[in-house]
């Protein structure tokens, strides 16, 4: 293992650059000619739009031009796509699963469902003219009724917002044995029952969203510069659905990207808008959302309420799980609002041998942002149901809850473990997590530390968790190695980093594999669509787990091809070439030749033997038969303040299984980030709309909290890799492990304080004020 091999270390490529200021992020962009559009936004949840008086703003200086639906509908431009739909529930063919799909327009035109609905859209010479020319329009409303709680959208009395979805359903869907488990729970001996909320959060990227269209009159093409985690996807979308033009004539181009968690990854109206806007103008036309904008606009996420329950034998032995979950989906379904919802039923088989599960989904509607897939995308909802139910078990049956787990988990004998809902864990210590969790955390002795804070007038509580996930399942990737004659090394490859740090990882993979320095190797992401002609981008921790491997076959490949001109060099059969250390041998003999060596002997076209093309090239592709399964034991462990109701985490640590790790601390970079998200959901990020008018009250980082340094503690991390059979690298995705285990972790810790005063249960967030009314409410 060399200085950048696998394993170690290194360093981030991308930091100099970033650090120095030099990124280029889409605001940075100024383009010859360039326009700015400034969007009119609904200010109601729901209304009539009885007319748009857009006289003035067309007459204000600077004005280009003043557009509304009405002008995208007249050149057919439809709404955006429901792009995924979730796989049929048992027994049923997937074109009888009933999805209600409402047209979502670019610019609405009859009705707003949300606030922040595009009306119109102003473009100018500059953004403050557009902006100014944007306050002279004028909507004409008729308000009606909404509704924004995902509780009681299917109320019958509940305002309807699409006449197709009855008591604004979009979708019924289940998974899993409901007559086994009817059975399970009948003979069950003891049941716990549970509702949780699952909270709506923003997801808040450091870089807001925005794009710059330049459509060209000459070459009939467009070029859109967009902050997205999926380039591919949002080209295929605008050519072949919205446009219906052919491919050729778009290029997506991303530069750097201040964080997408989910939230970039779709097609958005406000793409179509610009784009089309720049083909009418013929010119370039750039958006950037203001921080307003995009609290009120961007996709949301989370937002549900599950009813669930546990049953157990009399040793405490899981029979069954049963959840019965509303999912908010907002006003309109996002361009992949169904994943989250569905990838519900992923994580709710956990890390233990409970037999039988079922569950059931109802997606709703309401007069609220919709919600995309959020780091860890419904892995998150389910651990936080299972880990709050078996918690509260322990409790009810006066068990230690590590100790309740610890008779359920599933052992690593049973690997490979089909769990009820099919999916296939193919490897995992779980029990050895457990202890590696309980021994950092000195879980035996936590009845002492307890003790101590009581004598400070503190409440002490330690919560675990056990978290596993389904990532960078059945996708597919490509990559392209190009070794050139000095030895050195361009990848073309079709993921990309969202500031997770792929460059780097990218080019210690091949570093490694060719004994380079790491600054031999350029990497082209998938930022620039006719660069790079297909890839899946940024999502499902796929980055490593899929692109890794897709890499990795390039390399092999090459190194494939370079031994048969080794062999030529050394006059040896090829079958006897034997390349490692980067060097390639004679095996048996001490002949052997430096890669470099090779790789400049493959451009020597005068020497080349017949039947070898010149140059070291090759294509891989990584189409994995099975998702990986990362997993791990999180334990957190706070202090309760009864007397103002904050919550002081004192420590966090997580045991944790995300295969062979290419790069510590690009690892621990993604525990630190979604552990703190996770965090944030559960202590101090709090979406609320007011219930009469469907306002966002937290519309802004005065309202609405994300974690800073100093509400956190340093965190832990140890790692127990075992490796995935079914990946050539034996590596795991890793991108959403901490944001997937953090709120159960959080929220079991506080229970756990607070179990003394008979609190069973207080949904997210935990803020000082919700804490300390269940505390005033045991003092009555």
């Amino acid at each position: 293992m060399g200085q950048f091999g696998f394993g170690q270390p290194v360093l981030r490529k991308e930091d100099p650059r970033l650090l120095t200021g030099r990124g280029t992020f889409i605001d940075d962009r100024v383009l010859p000619h360039m326009a700015h559009a400034v969007f009119v936004r609904s200010t109601h949840a729901h209304a009539r739009v009885l007319g748009i008086d857009t006289a003035a703003a067309m007459a204000a200086p600077g004005v280009i031009g003043v557009f509304t639906g009405a002008d995208l509908a007249a050149d057919g431009i439809p709404g955006v796509p429901l792009l995924y739909r979730p796989p049929p529930p048992p027994g049923m063919r997937p074109e009888d699963l009933k999805i209600i799909t409402p047209n979502h327009p670019p610019l609405v035109t009859d009705r707003v469902r949300k606030v922040g609905d595009g009306i119109a859209v102003v473009v100018a010479e500059t953004r403050e003219a557009a902006r100014a020319a944007a306050d002279q329009i004028v909507v004409d409303y008729q308000a009606l009724p909404s509704v924004t709680a995902t509780a009681s959208a299917r109320d019958r009395g509940a305002p309807q917002l699409w006449p197709e979805a009855h008591l604004n359903l979009c979708f019924d869907w289940w998974q899993g044995d409901a007559a086994a488990t009817d059975a399970a729970f009948a003979r069950a001996a003891h049941v716990t029952t549970l509702t949780v909320v699952n909270n709506r959060v923003i997801m808040a990227a450091i870089e807001t969203r925005g794009a710059i269209a330049d459509y060209d009159p000459a070459s009939l093409r467009l070029t859109l510069y967009a902050t997205t985690q999926m380039p591919h996807n949002l080209k295929s979308q605008l050519a072949n659905i919205i446009f219906r033009l052919p491919e050729s004539r778009f290029r997506v181009l991303v530069g750097d990207v201040g964080g997408g968690f989910g939230g970039k990854n779709s097609l958005q109206t406000e793409h179509v808008v610009i784009a089309w806007a720049s083909m009418r103008l013929g010119r370039p036309v750039k958006w950037i959302a203001e921080r307003g904008e995009a609290f009120m606009t961007d996709y949301q996420a989370r937002d549900n309420v599950t009813r669930g329950a546990l049953a157990l034998d009399p040793d405490g032995r899981f029979l069954a799980v049963r959840a019965e979950t509303v999912a908010n989906l907002g006003a309109y379904l996002a361009n992949k609002g169904t994943i989250a919802p569905t990838l519900f039923v992923s994580s709710l088989a956990g890390v233990y041998t409970t037999p039988h599960i079922h569950v059931t989904v109802q997606g709703v509607f309401t007069n609220t942002a919709s919600t995309d897939p959020y780091r860890g995308a419904g892995r998150p909802e389910a651990t936080f149901l299972l880990e709050r139910l078996i918690d509260t078990a322990a409790r009810e049956l006066a068990l230690d809850p590590a100790e309740l787990r610890r008779r359920n988990l599933i052992p690593a004998s049973a690997i490979p473990y089909r769990t009820p809902l099919g999916l296939v864990y193919t490897s995992g210590n779980f029990a050895f997590n457990q202890a590696e969790a309980e021994r950092l955390s000195e879980w035996a002795s936590f009845a002492q530390r307890r003790k101590v804070a009581a004598a400070r007038g503190r409440l002490r509580g330690l919560g675990m968790v056990h978290y596993t996930e389904n990532t960078a399942g059945l996708w597919a990737e490509m990559a392209e190695l190009r070794i050139e004659p000095t030895g050195a090394a361009t990848v073309f490859i079709g993921a990309m980093s969202n500031g997770q740090g792929m460059e780097t990882a990218y080019a210690q993979i091949v570093a490694d594999r060719f004994g380079l320095h790491i600054d031999e190797v350029r990497v082209h992401e998938a930022t620039d669509t006719d660069l790079v002609g297909i890839g899946r981008g940024s999502g499902g921790s796929s980055a490593i787990a899929v692109g890794g491997v897709a890499l990795h076959r390039a390399g092999e490949a090459v190194i494939a091809k370079a031994k048969h001109l080794a062999a030529h060099l050394l006059e040896a059969a090829a079958a006897d070439i034997e390349f490692a250390d980067a060097e390639f041998r004679v095996a048996g003999t001490d002949r052997r030749l430096a890669f470099k060596a090779v790789a400049k002997a493959a451009y020597d076209f005068a020497t080349l033997p017949d039947g070898i093309t010149p140059g070291l090239s090759e294509t891989g592709y990584s189409r994995q038969p099975n998702a990986t399964f990362p997993t791990g034991c999180h334990v957190c462990e706070v202090e309760v303040d009864p007397e103002t109701g904050r919550v002081e985490i004192l420590s966090y640590l997580m045991a944790h299984d995300v295969g062979r790790i290419l790069n510590p601390l690009l690892v621990e970079g993604q525990f630190h980030g979604g552990i703190t998200q996770g965090l944030g959901q559960a202590g101090f990020e709090h979406t609320v709309y007011d219930p009469e008018s469907g306002q966002l009250l937290s519309a802004s980082f005065m309202d609405y909290q994300i974690p800073r340094a100093d509400d956190l503690p340093s965190f832990t991390f140890v790692n127990h890799p075992t490796t995935d059979p079914g990946n050539p690298l034996g590596v795991k995705g890793c991108g959403e492990s901490g944001a997937t285990g953090a709120p159960a972790a959080l929220v079991n810790a506080v229970m756990d304080a607070l179990a003394p005063l008979g609190i069973r249960h207080i949904d997210m967030p935990l803020t000082p004020f919700r804490v300390w009314q269940a505390i005033q409410a045991t003092r009555v």
